[in-house]
């Protein structure tokens, strides 16, 4: 019959702790009482795994192999109990997030406010920044991110379809013309925002290829709503998010161009690092999420 955990965990516990003696101070249970289900283990699997002096303890070969195997075992069995009863309790305890400044202070605000309010026992630190955050080393709970996921020690889901447009001023259009195609970008003044994959370089899709167009003007900013405002000035034409030109666009003081050469695809994701137990409060977030941008897409 297989051996009941509490003798598996005995062994691992000993091991962990370096003896008997401080396996039984660091878990409250007897000297004698874990020294008698570590040997019936060891009865039971007919071989030695630990080698036992006054002074020292070791495993043997087999003990090597069974700890090995056993630990990964309780340790994935400990992360199960943790994910259910996280899953039944209500979400609780601080969140720090992560996203674009832009996009937190037009987009992501409600959504994240309207989870805060139904989940008055979760506190909330958002902070809206345009650069590179490492989770890990900020200690940071769920990133917002409008790009592919480049960092594999890092987990993605996807929230909502993202897109993004070219767009210029009606003054710019009637002084320039609405370019045809990418390439005619060349010859056209432009806004580059820095904040961009690419910057300057613009990527296009034209006869099933992918292309990229080298952009310049007389504005550089580092915020895309920065180069919306610059693009509805009339300086040049803009590449931004769509949730930014949408409203210029109904409203007739930007217009769209090249839509048919625009790259399709691009997504907002949440970012997490990879950990093998997802905090309850995390998971309800990202489920929120979905959920919002489904009923009021941008």
């Amino acid at each position: 019959m297989t051996q009941d955990l509490a003798r598996i965990r005995a062994f691992v516990q000993v091991f962990d702790s370096g003896g008997f003696s401080a396996a039984a101070r660091q878990h409250g249970r007897s000297k004698a009482l874990l020294s008698k289900y570590v040997t019936d283990l060891e009865d039971y699997l007919g071989v030695r795994l630990m080698n036992r002096t006054t002074r020292k303890l070791s495993l043997t070969e087999a003990g090597e192999a069974y700890y090995r195997e056993a630990s990964q075992l309780l340790q994935q069995l400990d992360d199960l109990d943790a994910s259910i009863l996280d899953q039944a309790a209500a979400p609780r305890g601080l969140l720090r997030i992560s996203a674009p400044r832009n996009f937190g202070e037009t987009i992501l605000g409600p959504a994240i406010f309207a989870f805060l309010a139904d989940h008055p026992e979760v506190t909330l630190d958002l902070r809206l920044e345009d650069r590179f955050v490492d989770l890990v080393e900020e200690g940071i709970d769920l990133a917002l991110r409008i790009s592919a996921l480049q960092d594999s020690s890092l987990i993605a889901r996807r929230i909502a379809s993202m897109r993004h447009m070219v767009a210029m001023a009606p003054a710019l259009v009637a002084s320039h013309g609405i370019p045809k195609r990418p390439e005619d970008l060349r010859n056209l003044p432009c806004i580059v925002d820095t904040n961009l994959q690419g910057q300057a370089n613009w990527r296009f899709v034209e006869a099933g290829q992918t292309i990229s167009v080298h952009v310049s003007g007389p504005v550089r900013v580092n915020s895309p709503l920065s180069a919306h405002d610059a693009a509805v000035a009339g300086l040049g034409l803009a590449l931004v998010p769509g949730y930014l030109a949408s409203r210029a666009i109904r409203a007739g003081t930007l217009v769209p161009v090249l839509e048919d050469f625009l790259p399709q695809g691009a997504m907002l994701q949440a970012v997490y690092p990879h950990r093998r137990h997802l905090a309850g409060k995390v998971r309800a977030l990202i489920d929120h999420l979905v959920i919002w941008f489904e009923k009021n897409p941008f």
